[in-house]
Formats: C-alpha cells, structure tokens, sequence
C-alpha cells in the first residue's frame, strides 16, 4: 500500500474537496470512511469511472492510499497509472457535479477490445484521419445524439484512405444501425472528405441491447 505521506495519484481542487466532505459528514460521520476512485472501463476517448465511500481497512495491500486535506483517497492498483496526475473539480454547469480532469487517454487496445491488431495499427493521427475526427465531432454525434447513439473513429487506412468506425450508445445493437451508418455517417464523412473510399463499421452489435445479428 503506498503511504500517505507520499500519495501523488491525482489531487482534489479546494471546491471539490469541500463537497467530498459534506457528502463524507452526511454518509456517515466516520475516519474509517474514504473516498475511492478508479477507473472502470473506457467511453470513446476517455475512461470512464466509479466513486463512492468506502472503508479505508478493505484497501488492497496494492493500493494507492492517500490523503489531500482532510479527504482520505483510496485508488486501486490497476487505475493508478490510468489516473496519474489527474485533479478532481467541481463545475457548477449543468446543475452541478464532480468531474474528474484526466490527461491520460486509453490505448487502442483498451478502448477498442477484441479488434485486430492491424486495424489498430492504423491510427488516427495521419491527415485524413484528422479531418474525420472534425466531421464525427462537428456533424455526425450531434446528429445521433437525440436517440443516444455515438461514432468514433477507431482507424484510418491513410493509404487506401478507409475509415473504421465504432457506434456506441443508442446506435451499438441497433437494427438500423446499418442505415445510420449508410445512409447518414458515411454520406457525412464522404461529403466533407471526398477523397475517403470507405467507411467501415467495427461495432461490436451482438454486445449492445437490441443486436441484429450474433457472433459466430
């Protein structure tokens, strides 16, 4: 368990911690209590997380163990390097919420589990790959925000100029998904970037709520 006295995982901002605490004074006014934070899986381009109280004796012995003020923090082993250096703020838009600030990003293969190697290995950093990112972000997901459903680019085949797209949400399992992404993604991409040849979808469907097919 890594000491208090040298806890550097992520840090609390002053109007964070004070909520920490009045909602620590309102569970159970209790030293035993901390709060643990850790990642839980990935969503697009970030982590996603859980935190809540817990007590600090169920920590691992693996565990990150610190304390920022008067917060004691409790961060498991596999989240400390995916939370290194991140700051937990409180913003008031939106009516309000802790919101963790984290300038780690998952890797291809945690974000895209179960693709292949060789698709990955595409990238989105080239060019054409920029470009999609801005029409994804811009045009698509506002677009298929009102049935809850999200496109990211996993990869971008620079040479043959083919776009790998995941959907998530709303869109992962659905039976129209086909449509979206003919009819309306790809018409989207192709528009904006006519040099793009293909667009791909490596949407995982027999995992979302209503799949249309199942895996072999």
């Amino acid at each position: 368990m890594t000491s208090i006295d040298t806890f550097d995982v992520l840090t609390l901002t002053d109007e964070a911690r004070n909520v920490v605490l009045d909602a620590l004074s309102a569970e159970a006014p209790s030293d035993s209590l901390a709060l643990w934070i850790e990642v839980t899986g990935t969503k697009g381009a970030g982590y996603t997380y859980d935190l809540y109280f817990s007590e600090l004796n169920l920590a691992p012995s693996d565990a990150a163990v610190g304390r920022d003020g008067e917060v004691t923090i409790v961060v498991p082993a596999a989240s400390i390097d995916r939370l290194k250096g991140s700051r937990l703020e409180f913003q008031s838009d939106g009516g309000g919420g802790l919101v963790l600030v984290n300038p780690n990003s998952p890797t291809p293969e945690e974000a895209h589990p179960g693709l292949p190697a060789e698709i990955l290995a595409y990238g989105i950093s080239g060019p054409t790959a920029l470009a999609a990112l801005d029409v994804l972000e811009d045009q698509v997901n506002p677009s298929i925000a009102s049935h809850g459903g999200r496109a990211d680019l996993v990869a971008l085949d620079e040479d043959k100029k083919v776009a790998y797209i995941k959907l998530s949400g709303g869109c992962q399992g659905c039976a129209m998904s086909r449509m979206t992404l003919s009819q309306g993604i790809e018409t989207m991409l192709k528009e904006s970037i006519p040099e793009l040849t293909g667009v791909l979808d490596v949407t995982d469907h027999a995992s979302g709520e209503n799949p249309f097919y199942s895996k072999e």
